[in-house]
């Protein structure tokens, strides 16, 4: 296992999420009142940044673009591509992309950082 240092802690408020390239990776960085997170930083369907108007609930990520959901904890895919406006065509834009799950990376606090896991 090969820890990076990704970010100072002081750097992260609960809520927020930000984007940083880590070993060569584009990840998200947040943090919920369950700790932090880290997941690859665009979404899977359009590959939006999910760091620019990205919500977080219920231990899930939504992309702002089209809506699809993924669960931060393992990146299984909850929802994809339902986009809110007209449900159909957010599906058929869906059907362009094949589904996957968002990748995610094991996270810890050592020393002041917030630390990330990439192999």
């Amino acid at each position: 296992m090969t820890w990076h240092i990704a970010m100072k802690e002081s750097k992260l408020k609960p809520g927020k999420k930000k984007m940083r390239t880590v070993a060569k990776k584009m990840v998200l960085i947040g943090q919920t009142e369950d700790g932090y997170f880290a997941t690859e930083a665009l979404c899977r369907h359009m590959r939006w940044p999910l760091a620019y108007g990205g919500k977080v609930k219920d231990g899930c990520i939504r992309c702002p673009l089209h809506q699809t959901t993924h669960q931060i904890d393992d990146g299984e895919l909850v929802e994809w591509s339902p986009f809110p406006l007209f449900p159909p065509y957010g599906k058929l834009v869906g059907k362009m992309s094949k589904q996957k799950n968002l990748k995610v990376y094991p996270t810890r606090v050592k020393d002041g950082n917030i630390e990330i896991n990439i192999q």
